[in-house]
């Protein structure tokens, strides 16, 4: 997946997040909603980190391809 790729995915899951919200302003998500938005959100955090994985390679000189989406139980375990 190349960068465009990735950007144009992180757009459509970001767009879908607003939809929900947009949805419930003033009221609660269902329990799927809820659901639906934490893995929206994990999707997201990986989307992301592959690209930063691949920004990484780029500037050290190897081919940014070679990145690989890591789980989300990896990139939820980072800390900011």
């Amino acid at each position: 997946m190349n960068d465009d790729e990735l950007h144009r995915r992180i757009d459509d899951l970001v767009a879908e997040e607003h939809r929900l919200e947009r949805a419930h302003v003033g009221q609660p998500l269902s329990e799927s909603e809820q659901q639906r938005m934490e893995q929206l959100g994990v999707q997201l955090d990986r989307y992301w980190d592959l690209l930063r994985q691949r920004d990484a390679r780029r500037r050290a000189g190897l081919d940014p391809d070679d990145a690989q989406e890591r789980s989300g139980d990896v990139v939820e375990g980072y800390r900011q």
